[in-house]
């Protein structure tokens, strides 16, 4: 049995597979997740499991180069969610060099459509949702 950070099958398959630039986008409960883009669904109950949880398992196990959130998660989102998403993403050294995007959510969706998988959750919180391209470890 493995006893990494990330358990579930597919999502692990899912992180090793990805190569430079590939996108995976971890969402919230109700993301419209574009016809042939695979969904990885985690959610079990509402808010379970949560963004944040999701978010720390995959950025232990994922090489992050850019983080893209939507600029309504400005005001749509508590703050304090908000602060703990972003530092969460600047911790990893390659977006803290290239900051964090920030698109209207239309625009978010639109990128899910090229994205390797959407990882569901079952955030409630509005706009809890990220794009993260992968980068290279070396």
């Amino acid at each position: 049995m493995k006893k990494g950070t990330i358990l579930n099958p597919e999502l692990a398959r899912t992180i090793a597979a990805l190569g430079h630039g590939d996108i995976l986008v971890v969402a919230d409960a109700g993301l419209p997740i574009p016809e042939g883009v695979p969904r990885i669904d985690l959610a079990f109950a509402p808010g379970k499991p949560g963004f944040l949880d999701v978010l720390d398992a995959v950025l232990a196990e994922m090489e992050v180069e850019r983080a893209v959130l939507a600029e309504e998660a400005r005001t749509g989102a508590p703050p304090p969610f908000l602060d703990a998403v972003e530092a969460r993403l600047l911790a990893q050294p390659k977006v803290r060099a290239h900051g964090i995007d920030r698109v209207p959510h239309e625009e978010l969706k639109r990128r899910c459509t090229r994205a390797r998988a959407v990882v569901r959750t079952g955030e409630f919180t509005p706009y809890a949702n990220v794009v993260l391209s992968s980068g290279v470890v070396f």
